[in-house]
């Protein structure tokens, strides 16, 4: 039983890197030199903080922002139109501001907005 617990362990951690392998890595940098990597989709984020690896699952939000949470872990990421901040809920604190992605910087909206609700532009 052990031996079948393990090899279903493995298969669906293998299956699941495989779902992040073909999308596009992103990267950000905030304020403070902090930086952090997101692939996946809009629904479902994987962040690399820090040399770990933590999935991320969208939340309900308010309009014309975006987040994604790990309750388990505490990550919080908010994405907004001109940044994103990084929060970990368990221990109340905000880990990184004013992240944006290379494109963000020149005034494009957040890949994470592809495919998601409308977003108006001030």
């Amino acid at each position: 039983m052990k031996q079948f617990l393990v090899i279903t362990s493995l298969a669906l951690a293998t299956l699941s890197n495989l779902a992040y392998a073909s999308e596009e890595v992103s990267a950000w940098t905030c304020s403070d030199n902090k930086q952090f990597k997101t692939t996946g989709t809009t629904e479902l984020i994987r962040l690399t903080w820090e040399s770990k690896t933590f999935d991320l699952k969208r939340e309900t939000s308010l309009p014309g922002s975006l987040r994604y949470k790990n309750a388990a872990t505490g990550h919080d990421l908010v994405v907004l139109g001109n940044k994103a901040m990084l929060f970990n809920i368990k221990s109340g604190t905000r880990m990184a501001d004013f992240c944006q992605t290379a494109e963000m910087k020149t005034g494009k909206l957040p890949h994470l907005f592809a495919g998601a609700e409308p977003f108006v532009q001030n």
